[in-house]
């Protein structure tokens, strides 16, 4: 009997000591493989025959994505047919607006579009970009309802929102605006731009006006305006009247920005002049205020052009 109890004692001292042996071992195991499910013991038939197995894949191969280039809006049939019926502000509208046509233009993506056609809105002419030809006159003009004597004329659509920003600046009680300087054919721009020259020199007069053939004012497209609250000022003077400073803030309304602002005569190549509108349509003229722009060549992504080539 006492034999029994001690040999059931053994057994019982045995089966504790190697149930506590076999935990051990499952909380070790655990440790060295981390929790549950993170890695599977060897195969066995690869460690048999000694078979180096490809280690479990912890992340995903990288996906490569290349950048589809956007469609050419100039393939686009509402695109082709505004460009045909010459309408300016329809093609910006077939762009998508004036934000898309600056950046198809800007960054390449619109080969129907030339900056260079005397005949568009969004013709830019500047000290590298002269008129093409030199000697271009637009094929319609309009008269404006104000103007001072000798102002001459605009393009007519530049002239109907001229006389719109106009009659706004007198509702606003800033007084009207006039038209000072307008339309200026080669022949005209080569006695303007002489006249400069013999009174300030070369360098002071290509400041101030530009050679012919690189005139905004012979697109039509440009005004110099001065001020008429209570008698029409001089346009050196329009920049500090209450007319200059409301048509700073509200040009693009009309279709209209101030070409050639201050701190950009080293984009543009000419002194500030806040009295030198250039028309561009609303769509355009928004997209340029919207965007904060200075200047044509920075909206339509073009070099700086501070002085003539050669």
């Amino acid at each position: 009997m006492h034999s029994r109890v001690v040999l059931l004692l053994f057994v019982t001292i045995g089966l504790a000591v190697a149930l506590i042996g076999a935990l051990w071992s499952l909380a070790d195991g655990s440790a060295q493989n981390g929790p549950a499910g993170a890695a599977e013991d060897p195969d066995p038939v690869a460690a048999v025959a000694g078979i180096e197995m490809p280690a479990a894949a912890t992340s995903l191969p990288a996906v490569r994505l290349r950048a589809v280039a956007v469609a050419d809006p100039c393939g686009q049939a509402s695109v082709q047919q505004a460009l045909a019926s010459g309408g300016d502000d329809a093609v910006v509208s077939a762009f998508g607006g004036g934000a898309a046509f600056r950046a198809a233009v800007a960054t390449g993506n619109a080969p129907c579009i030339d900056l260079s056609d005397p005949h568009r809105d969004w013709v830019v002419v500047n000290k590298a970009r002269p008129l093409n030809p030199v000697t271009f006159a637009p094929s319609s003009f309009g008269d404006v309802a104000l103007s001072v004597d000798g102002a001459g004329s605009l393009r007519a659509d530049t002239a109907q929102a001229l006389d719109q920003l106009s009659a706004a600046a007198d509702a606003a009680g800033v007084g009207t605006i006039a038209l000072a300087s307008g339309y200026r054919s080669y022949d005209t721009q080569v006695q303007t731009y002489s006249g400069q020259i013999a009174q300030y020199g070369q360098a002071q007069g290509d400041a101030l006006s530009a050679r012919p053939g690189h005139s905004e004012h012979q697109t039509g497209l440009a005004a110099d305006v001065v001020s008429c609250a209570g008698g029409c000022g001089s346009i050196d003077s329009f920049g500090g009247t209450d007319a200059g400073a409301w048509v700073a803030q509200n040009a693009w309304q009309y279709g209209f920005i101030v070409r050639y602002g201050a701190g950009q005569t080293g984009v543009t190549g000419y002194d500030p002049e806040p009295w030198h509108l250039r028309y561009l349509g609303v769509p355009l003229a928004t997209a340029y205020h919207d965007g904060g722009y200075a200047t044509l060549e920075q909206f339509f992504g073009l070099p700086a052009a501070p002085a003539y080539p050669g």
